[in-house]
């Protein structure tokens, strides 16, 4: 063993014959056990809020989806489709219309997004995942699903064939509108509410699905248009290649999108919190592991004649600073140990348990990960050094002259 760490650890060992310095190392560790913990916690808790929050987009978003580079529709030939049908790892994929759409319903109105979709979207989204009230879409009739939240705005609830829901899109090519009969430069159909869906309150008033067809006749688009096309990968595809395959069957610039960058503006912003949130908790943590240099200022204090006699067998002063730096990274040591184990424990207590409401019905989201683990370790580590390294440069020659 290291001599320098051997006198460390015996140091550690051995009771001080001042009560004040084992108060001290007492209160020092505990400092460390808590910071550790603390910031076990608090990123495990935000973990579980990302997931938590992500888990609707997930549902609601597919594995890839193509998107024109410019303008809103692309072309998708029959040739086109025999292509993709060809490609290795695709499972489904479905075409997509969408718009922005004016909506009224017995004198109510709300601006949404239309979004036509084909028979295939079942196999990209599972439906059964965001359906709230009554049935799905029947392709080839004039049905729309709402999201909760526009059927909360239009006061409008599903199956209700006596008064019908009202879209209306500007038409194409429009020029100047007639004062006397504005509704003439607007394409107007009507629908039946089959279904409401619920993601989150912003997915809910976005969206209004139809039939694909139904958009497409509400648009008045050539029968080769579409404004996106939606995938599901299989299980072992390799998404690279598809990305490549995909750029080949068509002949206009497109963007390709996986499942994040679909929500890059919601991932960043998460990132960039969980940043905020480890900073601002290690600064935290920092202020407490500082405890450690003032204990070892003590212990240096008081062992200034086994210091004067360590130096007297021949040992230099760079190796006495090492035996106080491995005194403080033991202190550190155990006190992250066991702060990571009461941190670990209150976490899966609270996944499994759920003892912390956020409502009566509701746990807090906490995510165990591994890679928490080992940041928080890391980090109280990095501490707990450079407070050792501080302290143990108290020793000088001057102070065992």
């Amino acid at each position: 063993m290291n001599f320098s760490l051997y006198i460390a650890s015996r140091y550690l060992k051995s009771k001080s014959s001042k009560n004040a310095v084992n108060i001290i190392t007492r209160i020092a560790i505990t400092a460390v056990v808590v910071g550790a913990m603390a910031l076990f916690i608090v990123l495990s808790g935000f973990a579980g809020l990302r997931d938590f929050s992500l888990q609707f987009t997930n549902v609601f978003d597919s594995d890839l989806k193509i998107i024109p580079a410019s303008g809103k529709t692309l072309t998708l030939s029959g040739t086109s489709e025999k292509e993709l049908n060809t490609i290795e790892g695709i499972a489904a994929y479905s075409k997509i219309i969408e718009e922005r759409v004016f909506l009224q319903y017995k004198g109510k109105q709300h601006i949404a997004t239309i979004k036509g979709v084909d028979a295939n979207y079942g196999e990209v989204v599972v439906l059964d995942s965001i359906m709230y009230i009554s049935n799905w879409l029947t392709q080839g009739q004039s049905e729309a699903v709402l999201g909760l939240g526009t059927s909360a705005k239009l006061s409008i609830g599903p199956n209700d064939y006596t008064n019908l829901l009202e879209a209306y899109v500007p038409k194409p090519g429009t020029g100047q509108i007639n004062p006397l009969d504005p509704t003439e430069a607007f394409t107007k159909r009507s629908l039946v509410v089959s279904g409401i869906y619920y993601v989150n309150e912003e997915l809910d008033s976005k969206y209004v699905f139809t039939d694909f067809n139904f958009a497409r006749g509400l648009l008045s688009l050539d029968s080769t248009k579409v404004s996106s096309i939606e995938f599901k990968l299989k299980d072992v595809a390799n998404e690279e290649a598809i990305r490549n395959k995909l750029k080949g069957v068509f002949t206009e610039e497109i963007q390709i999108k996986n499942r994040i960058q679909q929500n890059d503006a919601l991932y960043k912003m998460l990132n960039a919190e969980n940043l905020f949130v480890y900073v601002f908790v290690s600064l935290i943590a920092a202020i407490a592991i500082f405890n450690i240099a003032g204990t070892i200022i003590m212990m240096i204090l008081e062992k200034k004649g086994n210091i004067k006699t360590l130096v007297s067998l021949g040992l230099t002063i760079k190796e006495v600073r090492r035996i106080f730096f491995y005194e403080g990274l033991l202190l550190t040591f155990i006190g992250a140990v066991i702060g990571l184990f009461l941190g670990i424990t209150a976490v899966l207590l609270q996944k499994q348990f759920g003892f912390i409401p956020i409502t009566p019905n509701l746990p807090y989201p906490v995510e165990f990960q591994f890679i928490n683990v080992l940041l928080v370790f890391i980090t109280i580590s990095l501490l707990g050094a450079l407070a050792s390294k501080v302290a143990s440069r108290r020793i000088t020659e001057k102070l065992i002259a």
